[in-house]
């Protein structure tokens, strides 16, 4: 049987012809190794699969104890695979067709509400940890613009409009958007570059500071996704010894924290799904669901009988679970 040949065959598509991104292109690569090193322990043919032999492999995975979202985007590449088998005749039908995703609990997104985001963004200058300027800069950036992380890696200053309160970015699946940085994040990335300079400077790589990465380590050198989440943690590690608050706070919830002030704030979800560089609206649709919760809270707290909402809202978690 040839597994790894019509999977690597499928791979080989996708990075030439699709374009996809590295981490993307890594990530159907796991999947459908996965699928091809299952049917093979199976004496499955992927070209001859049928219905059942898919549902195998979901049932393979839940006893893993793989998560929900994972079992779901294996899914979703074994699909893309046999949908190219059939452009490709290498068989007429799907088998993953009449295959349902598994249930997923909508988690709502971590968020720092307005007075909370306000508080953290002081951080850098009040802690003086770790490079304060361009910690300051970064946080401000990723928040005001609603970046993912691979885009604030990715920031280069040729990127950079001429008055630097805006760039033109690529996000998933390489698509362009344009996207808008606040007066704070502004001020706050002139304050930074000078020192970027003296370091690049001092660090010999002077040549780097034309077009290379906005955001850098003390080294001189483009900051990396680890990087970024490291220095995010210090800075919630200091956040929960200042406020006493525990959230989970990562780089995800600036960007979270971003859509969810827009709509706070009667933003159209339309325009908060293009600012964020979402595909489906649904996507953005939940973080209106988040000013709900809110919102709930703020009544059942405010209103006399307000705990029976609260109650019922409890109920409704619990049911969840």
């Amino acid at each position: 049987m040839s597994n790894m040949g019509i999977v690597g065959d499928y791979l080989a598509y996708l990075e030439a012809v699709r374009g996809l991104s590295v981490r993307t292109l890594e990530a159907y690569t796991e999947d459908l190794l996965k699928y091809a090193d299952y049917c093979k322990n199976h004496e499955i043919d992927p070209e001859r699969a049928t219905a059942y032999h898919v549902q195998g492999f979901i049932a393979h995975l839940s006893f893993e104890r793989a998560a929900p979202a994972s079992i779901n985007r294996r899914l979703s590449s074994v699909r893309g695979l046999y949908r190219w088998m059939i452009r490709n005749n290498r068989r007429k039908d799907n088998p993953c067709d009449l295959l349902r995703n598994v249930k997923i609990t909508q988690a709502l997104p971590s968020v720092l509400w307005e007075d909370e985001m306000a508080r953290f963004i002081e951080l850098p200058e009040v802690r003086n940890i770790l490079w304060p300027a361009r910690d300051k800069a970064l946080i401000f950036t990723m928040y005001s613009a609603g970046l993912r992380i691979s885009e604030l890696v990715s920031l280069n200053m040729n990127m950079l409009k001429g008055d630097m309160k805006s760039a033109k970015i690529k996000g998933k699946g390489g698509k362009e958007r344009k996207v808008f940085f606040s007066d704070e994040a502004h001020a706050a990335i002139a304050d930074y570059l000078p020192e970027r300079t003296a370091e690049i400077t001092a660090a010999g790589l002077k040549g780097i500071s034309i077009n290379g990465a906005l955001f850098i380590s003390r080294k001189g050198q483009q900051l990396s996704v680890p990087g970024v989440r490291w220095i995010i943690a210090q800075y919630a590690a200091q956040y929960t010894q200042v406020s006493g608050i525990t959230k989970n706070i990562h780089p995800h919830s600036l960007r979270h924290t971003f859509a969810t002030h827009l709509v706070n704030a009667g933003c159209d979800v339309r325009i908060v799904q293009e600012m964020m560089g979402h595909a489906s609206l649904s996507t953005t649709q939940r973080y209106a669901h988040v000013n709900i919760e809110r919102l709930k809270k703020v009544y059942a707290k405010a209103h006399p009988h307000g705990h029976s909402l609260a109650n019922s809202s409890h109920r409704d978690t619990e049911t969840r679970r």
